[in-house]
């Protein structure tokens, strides 16, 4: 790791446990082992250093978000890998979503950081509700706007079924936040929640007697 990175993720622990304003240079270098003055030859100061832990942030976000979504094709090519995307694999993104919200240290410190600070700064409210509720709604709207677009959702308004689907994934976060010890339990849940909400919302396929059976793939 650079020490540029140490810098980075040595300010974010002290943020996320201290609060922002209540963190110095100083500390952070020291935390690092580092003497001030060579801080700065990384960044120009506080800010500087967190405006790069967002910036980090939003890179790893971003890239993880690409592994997991389902490639936007034509609508016939999206019939095609959505007749291939079972409960089974939904439950998985899922699951991988939880994993890395929880584990990855700069997202889920971060998170931390936004929900201590969001009482006492404008401008991280909006950016709590910006990276730890807007993406992740902004993420499944689109998908199951496409979903209703390739005939497997019933066409509703993809933007409430989106806030269905996510509460539980949010309460849940916030719950292994502050009880590390029910990740397991609640990931459980959550995937009994992905499947009932599927059966719930998912258009019934035809067999080939001409009756209708709800699917369990979407």
């Amino acid at each position: 790791m650079s020490t540029r990175e140490k810098i980075l993720l040595a300010a974010l622990r002290l943020f996320s446990r201290r609060g922002y304003d209540a963190v110095s240079v100083e500390q952070i270098a020291q935390a690092v082992g580092i003497r001030a003055p060579s801080l700065y030859k990384h960044f120009k100061g506080k800010q500087d250093i967190f405006d790069a832990i967002l910036t980090e942030t939003a890179q790893r976000y971003a890239a993880f978000t690409g592994e997991i979504s389902v490639p936007a094709g034509t609508p016939q090519e999206d019939r095609q890998t959505f007749s291939r995307l079972s409960a089974d694999a939904l439950v998985e993104k899922m699951r991988a979503l939880v994993a890395y919200s929880l584990h990855d240290e700069f997202v889920s410190q971060l998170r931390r950081l936004l929900t201590l600070e969001q009482f006492r700064s404008p401008e991280l409210s909006a950016l709590c509700s910006q990276r730890c509720v807007t993406q992740l709604h902004d993420y499944h709207t689109a998908l199951f706007t496409r979903l209703m677009d390739a005939g497997f959702l019933r066409r509703e308004d993809p933007a409430v079924l989106a806030m269905l689907y996510d509460a539980p994934v949010l309460v849940a976060l916030g719950e292994c936040d502050r009880h590390p010890e029910r990740e397991a339990e609640l990931t459980r849940q959550l995937e009994a929640h992905v499947r009932l909400f599927y059966r719930t919302f998912a258009v019934p396929a035809q067999t080939d007697a001409g009756t209708s059976e709800r699917k369990e793939s979407v």
